[in-house]
């Protein structure tokens, strides 16, 4: 969130708000108090009006005494926090009840003539009083974070030790059961660290935390068959090689996770993105076009060397065996063509600097920044043309996996030559592979997508030489079973990296072509990670995870077909927003996607393979769909009567569709014919509930438009914010209509509605 009255309200909290679930749960509180102390630049104020400003104090206090009862119970279960959650707890409900007594109409002074009524006399006293409810609150909610944290370390402790006992085992038995505890303890940590990826503000983070993830899910499978096979061949060397490949990489995902969590890196060490030619490009016509303000701000020797910088990173490019001769000398002849529009600029700069009435860019210069800013542009254009065209290629060619076929029929025939021999054709697509996903990276066009294609070249180079080890395994075990499976899933999860690899490059296209903002792997669901007092996570119960039979698919066709053609429905309304960030908007998108992975499922596509994955993905999109119900209602406030009334209307079936759609995927079943039931309801509950979405975007991008025209302050949520913020709050506001007490869905409800889901 690019800005929020979170961070234009002036509270001495001192704690930084490093999560969505945090800062969503206090905006509606920055807004409610300020508009609140802002009521008190008119002080003559009707008796209705007086007696609607005491109700609103009131409420306050109340939602502020349930909020604090909630952090004296997480006080209670955390004893390590029990001092300073119950000092913020005792100051939230010592603030509030101070906002309800300078409201109360009955300490205020009533002239006798005209019957009015003058409040907040003590001003200074609602500001304090108010600094201190919004510097409480927030720090009981980030202490209530640490409580996070701690169950996140706790949860991968339990597995470090846990994985170090799976390395030791030396029978099947003593293997079988550990790595049932494993297994669990694997699911609990995918759980809380799925909450946390996607409850991150910070989208670098929520991407690196994406990556290591995604690691720990694909070796949870490669350590066990890997580990089956060297427990049946013990004196194996390249089962050995194997096994500790994945035992090795686990951990270092593991530790990625902390650092990520903890903000901590080892020996205080701070881990920078290698520079990318697009951030380059980026800083240089930053620069470039900053000397029409200021002529003196840089010396001209750090714009060449700027660029100069930029051009060696294109060697990446031009100094590779696969780039053809054309795109070689294409790049270079757009890399001398900018050097010269930036000398001609150097040179039309320094002219304006040493004339004395010189004080803005002149007209040559002005001509000579825009042929340079085109030049670089070009270039970046030759080069995203060269590393995707390159990755659609290497896709294409490698869509039926060959060397992988060879090497499990080699293999499985006991032929080491041949495994030697295709462990060689491997050998080049990997190496293909991670050069091309380096390319992408210098053009990705955002940092979490470079973060993505990062990843993606280190799993290349990773996995590469781990199916080589397990083929040549196979090759000295031909007729072990374990071994061909071993080989099968280390082979599985390259397919699967290719198939990521054609999404980012989707993704990066779509970036390049200012399709989208570009988050890596496009998740822009919210979760809340907040504690639950008396529940905790290490106590949840897996439930089997079943696949639909051949029949159910069928039956489920038509269901999943019309989801898709709903989400092209949404997808198109959407492209008809001037504000493609606007909250609506952004939630529109997320549940059209989330319907779409649905979508898949009903045709055994996608990354949701099984029921279990199906319900955990529908109670993420009712999450979802509830909050745009939270942003329909803010947006409604600002609205007329008639507007109002079709807004709230189309809002209130929506939650109720979403409610349903929580409590049917949360209901237990047994049986294969009852989850197929609840498989199909939860697909016509997303069915009925993005039906509500195409209907309400047309309405509400109307509204955006017409107030826009009237008021150009009204076209973003930010600037209605900001109008709340500033104007006195309406009197049907204040008499109650306002769904609930200070505007804040409080700590309570949030940990009432909180579910822990994996995010795949």
């Amino acid at each position: 969130m690019a800005s929020s009255p979170c961070s234009s309200v002036n509270f001495d909290s001192g704690l930084e708000i490093k999560t969505r679930s945090v800062e969503q749960t206090l905006i509606p509180l920055v807004s409610q108090i300020t508009t609140l102390i802002n009521h008190k630049d008119k002080p003559k104020k009707s008796e209705r009006t007086q007696q609607a400003i005491q109700r609103v104090g009131q409420a306050v206090s109340v939602a502020v005494g349930r909020f604090v009862a909630v952090g004296e119970a997480i006080a209670m279960e955390n004893e390590e926090l029990k001092e300073e959650m119950g000092m913020a707890c005792f100051e939230a409900r010592r603030a509030g009840d101070a906002i309800a007594q300078l409201t109360d109409v009955g300490t205020a002074v009533t002239p006798p003539v005209d019957r009015r009524t003058t409040v907040f006399s003590d001003r200074t006293g609602m500001v304090k009083a108010a600094r201190m409810l919004l510097s409480s609150v927030t720090k009981v909610l980030v202490l209530a974070d640490r409580i996070v944290i701690k169950q996140i370390i706790t949860s991968r402790n339990k597995v470090l030790v846990t994985l170090e006992q799976l390395e030791r085992v030396s029978t099947f038995q003593e293997f079988v059961q550990i790595f049932s505890q494993f297994g669990n303890q694997m699911v609990e940590f995918a759980h809380l660290t799925g909450d946390r990826q996607n409850d991150l503000k910070d989208e670098n983070k929520k991407a690196r935390m994406a990556a290591a993830r995604a690691v720990l899910e694909k070796c949870t499978m490669m350590l066990l068959t890997a580990s089956k096979t060297c427990l049946r061949h013990p004196d194996c060397e390249s089962a050995r090689i194997n096994k500790d490949a994945v035992f090795h990489r686990m951990r270092f995902a593991l530790e990625q996770v902390m650092e990520i969590v903890t903000d901590a890196r080892p020996c205080g060490e701070t881990k920078v993105l290698p520079l990318s030619i697009y951030t380059g490009i980026k800083d240089f016509k930053s620069n470039v076009e900053g000397l029409r303000e200021g002529l003196y701000l840089l010396p001209h020797q750090a714009l060449s060397g700027q660029l100069e910088a930029v051009v060696e990173r294109t060697e990446d490019f031009t100094d590779s065996a696969y780039t053809s001769h054309e795109h070689r000398e294409g790049i270079l002849q757009l890399c001398q063509l900018a050097r010269q529009d930036t000398d001609q600029l150097i040179t039309a700069w320094m002219e304006a600097k040493q004339s004395l009435n010189a004080k803005e860019a002149t007209e040559e210069m002005e001509l000579s920044i825009l042929k340079t800013c085109q030049s670089v542009y070009e270039l970046r254009r030759e080069l995203h043309k060269v590393a995707v065209g390159r990755a659609a290629d290497l896709l294409k060619l490698h869509a039926e996996h060959l060397p992988l076929r060879a090497l499990k029929a080699s293999g499985g025939e006991g032929n080491l030559e041949a495994v030697a021999e295709y462990a060689r054709t491997l050998g080049e697509q990997k190496e293909q592979l991670v050069e091309t996903c380096r390319l992408l990276c210098h053009v990705s066009g955002t940092e979490p997508l470079e973060i993505t294609c990062i990843h993606a070249e280190e799993t290349f180079h990773v996995i590469g030489p781990q199916i080589i080890s397990a083929a040549q395994t196979l090759a000295l075990h031909p007729s072990s079973k374990i071994a061909k499976e071993n080989l099968d899933v280390f082979c599985e999860a390259w397919e699967s990296q290719l198939c990521d690899m054609a999404v980012l490059l989707r993704e990066i296209n779509d970036v390049f072509e200012g399709r989208r903002g570009g988050t890596a792997s496009g998740d822009k669901r919210a979760y809340v990670s907040l504690p639950r007092p008396g529940k905790h996570s290490a106590n949840l119960k897996t439930v089997k995870a079943v696949k639909l039979d051949a029949e159910e698919q069928s039956t489920i066709a038509k269901l999943g077909l019309e989801l898709r053609l709903l989400t092209s429905d949404v997808d198109t309304e959407v492209e008809k927003w001037e504000d493609q960030e606007h909250d609506i908007v952004r939630q529109g998108q997320s549940l059209s996607s989330m319907a779409y992975s649905m979508h898949l499922f009903t045709r055994g596509e996608g990354l949701l393979k099984t029921t279990t994955d199906l319900f955990h993905q529908a109670e993420v999109l009712s999450e979802e769909g509830l909050q745009l119900c939270s942003s329909l209602h803010t947006f409604s406030t600002q609205l007329m009567d008639e507007e109002k009334v079709v807004v709230l209307s189309e809002m209130e079936k929506l939650m109720g569709l979403c409610q349903q759609l929580q409590m049917g995927v949360r209901t237990p079943v047994q049986g294969k014919t009852a989850t197929f039931q609840k498989v199909d309801s939860s697909i016509q509950n997303t069915r009925a509930i993005i039906t509500v979405v195409i209907y309400l975007l047309p309405v509400c991008n109307k509204i955006v438009r017409k107030y826009k025209s009237e008021r150009s302050n009204l076209g973003s949520p930010q600037s209605w914010r900001e109008r709340q913020s500033s104007t006195p709050v309406k009197d049907d506001v204040l008499n109650g209509k306002n769904s609930n007490g200070f505007g804040v869905k409080s700590l309570e409800q949030h940990m009432a509605n909180l579910t822990f889901l994996e995010s795949k």
